[in-house]
């Protein structure tokens, strides 16, 4: 993967800050001022519409039924226009936010591919590795599922979207059905006709069957497919190079998304986001703790001094919010600890490409927070699809800086779930992918030592230790 320098990144994190700021103080102005008409308009609609409804359902005259369901309808039309003469005088700054989440869409199939062939290739040479292999990928698969279904369990306990009351966008013709996906439909979607068809349409899990396929021929016909392995590492290089010019349009986008979600919704949305960002630490917390006490059970009392050993990586990972930028740091510290070092070169890298704890929790638990604020309800069947998909998709792309925003727009749109809702998630992303980073450091080193342990090849404790 591409160097991603920490003094950049913090650049980024600085714009997109101010940028969020800005869209918050401009969006409160126009709300008081600019389209405050129309919210009146919006709002008074809502309560009577609320009131006649109640009227509606209360009534068994036919004829004032009749009356009251045309009122109605006169009160949805008015509503409907004063919602698109809103969207009109604020349709400038959701451009912004439009044209970025484009510019994401537009890399997510090949990125996926890409990189998910590399890593595969590479993962596919388990049988020089042996036992190595099988007990790291035991570990990352364990650590996965872990992270994913503790995201899914904390958002519908928490329901942070809910408070959101979004509108589906007009080009959302269909939401996912209360039924979710039978095994028949499920599987037709999982399987391409065409690995070019599911490239064009950005069908995420098609491209990762036949990525993981492709990965695992690659890596069986030898000394040939190391041309294929190194032509796509290269092009994925290109990508990650592409991804950076993307991301430097985000403060831009943010300050659109922001101004726009302000003047509609108003200073009291500042509410959820304050409750989502609580809520996503507090899973964090938690995670930390299902984590190390698996470490305490595999390794023993020594994790806890693991933990104090990455004190300075972790805190590097925090303030950058890059995982990547801890990664010497990491490795020195974990060597120190008495990983052996063959240990170390082969599980931290991997662990990069394909455990990354941290993210993979903020993809289920941003996932359902989008379809919540647009109101979709999504049955617990469809949950653990939706939860599946991550987990796979999760492997192709980890490591790409913002890399979370990438699988979660190509899981929205596999779900049906507007890809619009990113918008909500793109100004505190940074503050999110602080924490995201931080643990994502923490697992890696405990899967680390894990391994090491289970190979015999940790070293005694020594006083450093202590």
């Amino acid at each position: 993967m591409a160097e991603i320098r920490p003094e950049k990144k913090n650049r980024l994190t600085l714009y997109i800050i101010v940028a969020l700021l800005m869209g918050i103080s401009l969006g409160f102005i126009l709300n008081k001022n600019y389209i405050n008409e129309e919210n009146d308009h919006i709002a008074n609609a809502d309560a009577k519409i609320e009131l006649l409804n109640s009227q509606i359902n209360a009534t068994t005259d036919s004829i004032v039924y009749k009356k009251l369901e045309a009122e109605k309808k006169t009160i949805v039309t008015q509503r409907s226009a004063a919602i698109t003469a809103r969207d009109k005088k604020v349709e400038p700054f959701t451009l912004m936010a439009d044209v970025f989440l484009r510019l994401i869409k537009m890399i997510v199939a090949p990125l996926v591919l890409c990189t998910l062939v590399v890593g595969v290739a590479k993962l596919g040479d388990i049988n020089t590795v042996g036992r190595i292999g099988g007990k790291t990928l035991l570990w990352f698969i364990s650590a996965s599922l872990l992270s994913l279904l503790l995201g899914l369990i904390l958002v519908n306990l928490f329901k942070p979207g809910t408070a959101m009351h979004l509108p589906l966008p007009e080009s959302t013709d269909r939401v996912v059905t209360n039924t979710g996906f039978s095994l028949k439909d499920f599987l037709y979607h999982m399987f391409p006709s065409s690995a070019f068809d599911a490239m064009a349409r950005n069908e995420i899990l098609q491209i990762v069957v036949f990525a993981v396929f492709f990965g695992i021929a690659t890596a069986a016909i030898g000394e040939h497919g190391k041309i294929v392995i190194k032509a796509f590492d290269a092009i994925a290089h290109v990508i990650l190079k592409v991804t950076g010019y993307v991301m430097n349009f985000a403060p831009v986008a943010v300050f659109g998304a922001m101004t726009a979600v302000i003047a509609k919704q108003g200073l009291g949305i500042l509410k959820t986001y304050s409750l989502f960002i609580g809520e996503f630490y507090i899973g964090l917390g938690l995670l930390w703790a299902f984590l190390i006490m698996a470490g305490l059970v595999i390794v023993g009392k020594r994790v806890i001094n693991l933990i104090k050993h990455l004190r300075e990586p972790v805190l590097l990972a925090f303030s950058t919010s890059s995982s990547e930028a801890a990664f010497p740091k990491t490795m020195e510290e974990l060597e120190k600890f008495g990983c052996k070092d063959k240990i170390v070169s082969f599980v931290l890298p991997l662990g990069y490409s394909f455990n990354l704890d941290g993210s993979m929790m903020y993809m289920t638990f941003a996932s359902l927070f989008i379809a919540q604020s647009y109101n979709i309800h999504l049955p617990l069947g469809t949950q653990l699809s939706m939860l599946f998909v991550l987990m796979v998709t999760s492997k192709g792309i980890a490591g790409v800086p913002r890399a979370s925003l990438v699988v979660i727009a190509g899981t929205l749109a596999t779900f049906n779930i507007p890809e619009a809702g990113l918008a909500l998630l793109i100004g505190i992303d940074p503050l999110l992918d602080m924490g995201r980073s931080a643990t994502n450091v923490i697992g890696n080193s405990i899967a680390t030592a894990v391994v090491s342990r289970w190979e015999n090849a940790l070293d005694a404790e020594t006083p450093s230790d202590q």
